[in-house]
């Protein structure tokens, strides 16, 4: 099933239990939410691989705990400092009819083909690339796609631009801007050098022209 995990309940507790348990490939864990806490432990490499997945950072996944399945969001995980290697990991509960609140990834699309890419050579900037939603847990998306291809040069695309999911709130304070169209910085300063080096032209002409103006007979 996608975006399934498989755990089993903790017996022992305590750290130098969760360090002997990570020593056999499992990592230590907490599912809460409604209901009491559960402590749990997983397989390592399973959920190494799945933690870089995007999808299992903004879905509802299924927790098969002991033959128990429930739906749960990821809400935390802590890596070793200097290691590949996942720490703990924390789980919540959800009710398919309560809300919950999630950071939903931002995928950007068209940039290549708006007027100010295409037409006038700017370059896109991200503002941001994640958005706090409101919703039921099988509304979730997996990401929000955010359409560039009518940004022009110099404008800004804003939250209240983006086409939602249906049954899909932002929760977020004031519009922000999501993504802008700019001049590349290059090209900015490479027009300011030659505008300096004009002007210092300019400079530098004016007093030979002055000279020779001076040094010209008076005509007869």
């Amino acid at each position: 099933m996608k975006n399934e995990v498989s755990a089993t309940s903790l017996k022992a507790q305590g750290t130098g239990a969760s360090r002997r348990l990570r020593k056999t490939g499992r990592v230590p864990g907490i599912v809460y939410g409604d209901g009491a806490p559960a402590l749990i432990d997983i397989d390592h490499n399973n959920l190494f691989h799945a933690l870089r997945k995007e999808a299992f950072h903004a879905s509802v996944l299924t927790l098969d705990l002991d033959g128990n399945k429930q739906q749960v969001l990821l809400r935390d995980f802590q890596m070793h400092p200097f290691r590949q290697q996942v720490q703990h990991i924390d789980f919540q509960r959800v009710l398919p009819d309560k809300k919950i609140h999630m950071k939903v990834p931002l995928h950007f699309i068209n940039a290549e083909i708006s007027p100010g890419v295409k037409q006038s050579g700017g370059i896109i900037s991200h503002v941001i690339n994640e958005l706090n939603v409101a919703c039921l847990p099988a509304d979730l998306p997996e990401f929000i796609e955010v359409d560039l291809s009518g940004m022009a040069m110099g404008h800004s695309l804003h939250v209240s631009d983006l086409k939602l999911p249906k049954g899909v709130a932002i929760v977020a304070h004031g519009d922000a801007v999501v993504a802008t169209v700019q001049i590349p910085r290059g090209a900015v300063e490479a027009e300011a050098d030659a505008a300096a080096a004009a002007a210092a032209a300019a400079a530098a002409a004016a007093p030979a022209a002055d000279a020779k103006a001076a040094a010209k007979p008076a005509a007869k």
